[in-house]
């Protein structure tokens, strides 16, 4: 049988006092066999707040059988913390990322009797394979603390959500632009309240790309870009070369929708 949470007839002792005004509840708990389950039901059970009084302290006071006990609820006058909540805090870096390219934006140099003119921009090649370099690129990384009551956490949607992608507009970022990196959190003691930080990163969609003469790309944000060379040969400086023949943009993360995101 589900447990019952009855109110004492001697209940509701209240202190007027116009600085710190209080009050208890005495309850009796039935058909409860241990603690936990005493403290649930008096928590949900009893009033948030009474006569502009919240709810402070739940106290078993005393077991008085196997299944029933005796229960004392606390109120006080609020304070700033209950009244007010906590702003947002945002924090923000723009140092950007890394990423390994095979394909130079121009070659402003050539130099030597076999430097060919035909290589599209491939970057490193070596006769074989075309090596390509690492580069910085614009990364916005940021982070949002948010306190949160037990029923606006989602720890859940939180985790399913990390390592995916806006599937529509979020935080002023288009689809496809912000990468949820996941959330970390604790409880703050003094209001109950969680504080819960939010990490993300942008990275811009782009259109126009150009990749030798191949033209007309668009890509993602956080969709992967890679290039497929094949064997040619620059009649010219009379050297083998590897030209880029296709492009291929590869979706690498879920594109989930964020709204129940802060």
């Amino acid at each position: 049988m589900a447990g019952q949470l009855v109110e004492l007839f001697a209940s509701r002792t209240e202190v007027i006092n116009a600085e710190r005004p209080s009050a208890e509840f005495l309850y009796m708990a039935h058909g409860c066999v241990d603690e936990a389950e005493v403290r649930t039901l008096a928590l949900n059970g009893s009033p948030a707040t009474y006569n502009g009084m919240v709810k402070r302290t739940v106290e078993i006071a005393e077991r008085l059988s196997n299944d029933t006990w005796k229960v004392v609820v606390r109120y006080d006058a609020p304070t700033v913390n209950d009244e007010q909540q906590p702003e947002p805090v945002t924090s923000f870096d723009f140092t950007g990322g890394t990423q390994h390219i095979t394909q130079s934006l121009a070659t402003v140099g050539r130099y030597g009797p076999s430097a060919s003119a035909q290589l599209g921009g491939a970057i490193g090649y070596d006769g074989e394979n075309v090596a390509g370099c690492d580069i910085t690129v614009p990364v916005y990384n940021w982070q949002e603390t948010h306190y949160l009551s037990d029923a606006q956490l989602n720890q859940w949607l939180y985790y399913a959500l990390t390592g995916s992608v806006n599937n529509a507009p979020f935080k002023g970022f288009a689809a496809g632009e912000v990468l949820f990196l996941g959330a970390s959190g604790q409880k703050r003691g003094q209001d109950g309240k969680w504080e819960v930080t939010f990490k993300y990163a942008a990275s811009p969609n782009m259109v126009n790309i150009q990749v030798g003469s191949i033209m007309g790309i668009a890509k993602k944000g956080w969709e992967y870009m890679w290039v497929q060379y094949a064997d040619d040969v620059d009649a010219t400086a009379k050297v083998k070369i590897k030209k880029p023949t296709a492009v291929y943009i590869e979706q690498v993360y879920e594109m989930l929708n964020f709204a129940g995101l802060p």
